[in-house]
């Protein structure tokens, strides 16, 4: 099973837990911190990855004309509920279904490390964005991905027992507040992402690790996050 397939199966229970507020990272601190990184709405905004469109329908209330598009029939038709006026399409992210040159802005929020052809995203990204735009990513952090905190204690130490230069599959499964949710994700080196901007001619603009901030926090242990990143942003520039 391929990513995109992981994330259709999954689809209803990510709908949950993205829905509920103050569940996840997103709504407490991660969404405004990804914000910090983007320019001002201009012609159109291209959001790769959008899921069940909470970023889509966030931007689009910022004044973004924004243009949706997943791989997950039903992640789409969740966005489409939540707001019907939104323009959101079923397409392949290596694949967008825009003309060459039409948009001046791509966000791809915590979806690039759920793709199986990343390399090729940013090729069709760099397509689809005229001279000038810019594409603004998250991840999770590949130090996340590829180690553990040894305990749930705030000094606890971080272990990587693989090999973090080598890209992997995972699985994490999570429950909170009597939800679960299963996230299957590629774990690559940072190098990875980079190597694919540049072949993709992208020049990067702005690179950011940012912290757990103090009002994020769930608990004393959740403080070791703030010792490590949980995310990787990234601006870059299509010349």
């Amino acid at each position: 099973m391929d990513l995109a397939d992981s994330w259709e199966a999954h689809a209803r229970q990510w709908t949950e837990w993205a829905r509920r507020p103050g569940h996840d990272s997103y709504g407490r601190y991660h969404r405004d911190q990804f914000l910090r990184l983007l320019p001002p709405p201009g012609r159109r905004t291209v959001d790769v990855g959008c899921g069940e469109g909470r970023l889509t329908q966030h931007l689009k209330g910022l004044g973004h004309h924004i243009v949706g598009i997943d791989s997950s029939p039903s992640m789409i038709a969740a966005a489409r509920e939540a707001d019907p006026s939104m323009d959101v399409r079923i397409a392949d992210a290596a694949a967008l279904p825009l003309d060459d040159a039409s948009a001046d802005l791509a966000v791809a929020f915590m979806s690039l490390h759920d793709i199986d052809a990343m390399p090729a995203v940013l090729r069709d990204v760099a397509r689809v964005l005229a001279p000038g735009g810019r594409l603004c990513f998250a991840i999770v952090h590949p130090i996340n991905s590829a180690g553990r905190f040894a305990r749930p204690a705030a000094d606890a130490p971080f272990v990587i027992a693989g090999d973090y230069l080598r890209p992997f599959r995972y699985a994490d499964t999570v429950e909170r507040d009597g939800l679960a949710m299963t996230f299957h994700s590629q774990h690559r080196p940072i190098e990875a992402y980079f190597r694919a901007l540049e072949a993709a001619g992208f020049l990067v603009e702005a690179l950011r690790e940012p912290g757990v901030p103090d009002h994020g926090l769930s608990s004393d242990a959740s403080r070791r996050w703030q010792r490590l990143p949980l995310f990787l942003h990234v601006r870059a520039l299509r010349p």
